[in-house]
């Protein structure tokens, strides 16, 4: 076993050019997870190769948590997943190298499935091969000029017909419906699926996301990342920090906060008070944290672009609804769109399994952590494609408008390894969220009492 160094000791040397690589056991690389001993190290493994990512986590383009995630796992799938050209990461990646696993191990975790990973493997390859990853630049333009009409109509009601009732809420209606499309539309330009250049997505998603939307498509990108990495993971994936300070989510959870006697709020009464909370607050938390990430960040374009939004809002409705009226116009959007986006983003989460990471395979995790609402061009337009979630999940590259063709592929490598694919129909999904709150809450109380 390579010898164990404490935490100031700094990252191993790479190999010289010619010598034979260092070799390494799982053993040796599921300790350096950056947690206990060897503190802060951490190792990962792509393709067989050994990275020491111990000092350069925390410059990872993608972010330090994403990378650190899998700190002493495989991450071979993940890289794959995320990243266009593969070729140029690794390149960079050269430095990283110490060395390679030792010849009698198994290219991932001997207590991974080992037919799955494989199967799953030539799954992508087949998806790369039939073109799955290669974006429609029309469909994405169309979706882009479908929010742009929404966004012009809503203020042109107001414009032509008077604020009175009836166009106000017309015009309400669309304007949410702009910004709920707007933030599915940033959601494929965050995950890099509407060009093929790394440079164009990042670029166009500023402007969506910043001028369109008024928040930060870099905060975005970090948080919605670690989400990806680690699905339903607690302390892992962002998405359920929510538990235990607002909700006991999941089974496992649940069940040893009860024992723990831990109660910050009456979570047997946590699908009651869902609905008064996350649904109402998300996005208007999402707007002041967006701002305190842009200063703190100090990223200056992405503030003149979130100014122009603001700009823009106020010239355009302000001398319909004064001072007064525009500012409470902007809240009331921000709070039905957050309305909007808390139940379509959490029917396809909440109600899977929910626990620590346990070091799965890439298709385990995501299909554990994800489910499917029913295919219908109404729900794949109100949700984004993303009642197309296992598949996204999966693929998180490939662009929303093939999610439908390799569905009947990912539901057949279900069927071969007895792993269930959930799809439900909409309104079940709205339903199973409320369910599966009430459900932990009162696992959690009965720990809590009698555990």
């Amino acid at each position: 076993m390579a010898p164990l160094r404490g935490p100031k000791a700094g990252m191993e040397e790479p190999e010289p050019a010619g010598s034979s690589p260092r070799r390494f056991t799982w053993e040796e690389i599921g300790l350096r997870t950056g947690r206990g001993h060897p503190q802060q190290e951490r190792w990962l493994v792509i393709d067989r190769k050994v990275y020491d990512i111990s000092q350069f986590y925390r410059r990872h383009p993608g972010g330090a948590r994403v990378i650190s995630s899998y700190a002493g796992q495989d991450a071979t799938d993940p890289f794959e997943a995320f990243h266009i050209d593969k070729g140029l990461v690794r390149k960079y990646m050269s430095s990283l190298q110490i060395g390679e696993l030792a010849l009698d191990q198994p290219s991932f975790e001997p207590t991974k499935n080992k037919l799955l990973v494989e199967d799953f493997r030539e799954l992508h390859t087949t998806v790369e091969r039939m073109g799955l990853l290669n974006p429609n630049h029309l469909f994405f333009f169309l979706l882009l000029l479908h929010i742009l009409m929404l966004d012009v109509a809503g203020w042109f009601v107001l414009w032509y017909f008077g604020t009175s009732l009836v166009p106000f809420l017309i015009s309400t209606v669309l304007l949410t419906i702009s910004q709920s499309q707007a933030g599915f539309l940033q959601h494929d330009l965050g995950h890099l699926s509407v060009f093929s250049s790394t440079k164009w997505n990042h670029l166009v998603h500023e402007f969506v996301m910043s001028h369109l939307k008024g928040l930060s498509a870099q905060w975005w990108s970090l948080h919605h990342s670690q989400h990806h990495a680690k699905p339903n993971c607690f302390q892992k994936d962002p998405d359920i920090a929510m538990h235990p300070s607002l909700f006991a989510l999941g089974k496992i959870l649940s069940v040893e906060l009860g024992m723990k006697k831990k109660k910050f709020l009456p979570y047997n009464h946590q699908h009651n008070y869902f609905i008064i909370t996350m649904p109402l607050l998300v996005v208007p938390v999402f707007q002041f944290y967006s701002l305190y990430f842009i200063f703190q960040r100090k990223l200056w374009r992405e503030l003149a672009w979130t100014l122009t939004y603001f700009i823009r809002f106020f010239l355009f409705f302000e001398p319909l609804l004064g001072v007064t009226g525009v500012l409470g116009f902007l809240l009331l959007l921000n709070v039905l769109e957050s309305i909007l986006f808390t139940w379509i983003s959490q029917l396809n989460h909440i109600p899977m399994h929910i626990d620590y990471d346990n070091n799965m395979d890439w298709f385990s995790t995501q299909l554990l952590a994800t489910c499917n609402v029913d295919q219908s061009l109404f729900n794949d337009w109100l949700t984004g494609h993303l009642n197309f979630q296992i598949e996204h999940h999966l693929f998180p590259r490939m662009p929303r408008h093939n999610y439908w063709k390799v569905a009947p592929l990912v539901k057949s490598l279900c069927a071969k390894h007895d792993i269930e694919y959930q799809s439900k129909p909409l309104l079940t999904g709205f339903a199973d969220i409320l369910r599966s709150l009430k459900d932990s809450g009162e696992l959690w109380l009965d720990a809590y009492l009698h555990g």
